[in-house]
């Protein structure tokens, strides 16, 4: 069994990877409401870019190491010769792991977990861009990731002379968008999704 990978938009040209976020226990992947909404939102602006969505196999971050196989597998699928990956919360870790691959220009991390034993070297030669909501946080139950961490690994990141941005979105949660049949948005959401096409624009 191998992710899966849904691609939206033409069949060739720059591509824009999609990396989901993850939980403790080891459930079967499921596509990400917040990358789906997002997707949505912004593929119709963009359409000379390829958007692909993942599915891991298993999403946890007890089995990180089969998240990222999935991650390389979906940059051999989606065949571009440039690639852009986005990920959320912990697909910015996944993200950050897979950016060693040629074909990666640089990660696009929105609310992304970045934890201090990860390391940031194969985001040598690429840009770490980074958009989180100030009001992220872990609740019972509920995974989150505080800004001041994704700061923390940002600053990792410049740290190696990897250049990039960090942009924080007042009132805006962990999630984008959650799942009731479709995706719905949660409150900011289209902050959310102004501020990643501000970031592909010069991608695209």
């Amino acid at each position: 069994m191998s992710a899966e990978v849904r691609i939206h938009g033409p069949s060739h040209g720059p591509a824009v990877v999609c990396v989901n976020g993850g939980q403790a226990r080891a459930v079967e992947g499921t596509w990400s409401a917040s990358l789906e909404w997002l997707v949505g939102r912004v593929a119709p602006r963009f359409p000379q870019l390829r958007f692909a969505e993942v599915k891991y196999r298993i999403k946890s971050w007890n089995h990180f190491e089969s998240c990222v196989e999935d991650a390389r597998h979906a940059l051999d699928q989606v065949g571009a010769e440039r690639i852009l990956l986005l990920g959320f919360s912990m697909g910015g870790a996944v993200a950050i792991s897979v950016a060693d691959d040629p074909r990666v220009v640089g990660v696009l991390g929105l609310a992304p977990w970045i934890p201090h034993q990860l390391s940031v070297e194969p985001l040598r030669g690429r840009r770490l861009d980074v958009i989180h909501g100030s009001l992220d946080r872990a609740l019972p139950g509920i995974p989150g990731v505080s800004p001041a961490s994704s700061r923390t690994g940002f600053e990792r990141a410049q740290a190696l002379g990897v250049p990039g941005s960090y942009t924080l979105i007042r009132g805006a949660l962990h999630a984008i968008a959650l799942r009731a049949g479709r995706p719905v948005p949660l409150p900011r959401a289209h902050a959310w999704a102004e501020h990643v096409a501000t970031h592909l624009e010069p991608f695209a």
